[in-house]
């Protein structure tokens, strides 16, 4: 190019010993979501195939929630602070709040969360379903 020409891509790619890229003559790719092709079922991460929150609903194997509620033993002074979960004595209280969520439903969540540590050391969320009752922890 030290002579002043201007050359075009392809005496480019020629003249630099470079390939050319290769074409796809396949056209354009179909979506697998096409009616009637393989894959065109539920995909990973959309909900599908998820139990849900019910304990009373069957267990299906496969994907489960993370950190998803267990029923615990829990023994509660009358301001409904925890003394004993599962037989172990709660030595602090590190925070309590209260959630409320769904109230336009026919199903609201009303919940009260305290993160205690047990005398063994352990950190647990336990809460108190305030609408239908019972105790529950979500880590531990």
């Amino acid at each position: 190019m030290s002579d002043g020409v201007v050359l075009d891509a392809r005496e480019a790619f020629r003249r630099d010993g470079a390939r050319r890229p290769a074409r796809d003559r396949r056209g354009p790719r179909r979506p697998d979501t096409a009616p009637g092709r393989a894959g065109s079922g539920p995909r990973p991460g959309d909900g599908a195939g998820i139990a849900p929150l019910d304990p009373s609903a069957p267990r299906v194997s496969g994907p489960r929630r993370l950190d998803e509620p267990r029923p615990v033993r829990v023994r509660a002074d009358r301001r409904g602070r925890p003394l004993v979960v599962d037989g172990r004595r709660v030595e602090a209280v590190r925070e309590s709040w209260l959630v409320e969520d769904r109230w336009w439903t026919e199903r609201p969540l009303r919940r009260r969360y305290w993160e205690v540590v047990t005398a063994d050391g352990r950190d647990l969320v336990v809460f108190r379903e305030l609408v239908v009752g019972g105790w529950f922890a979500q880590r531990g």
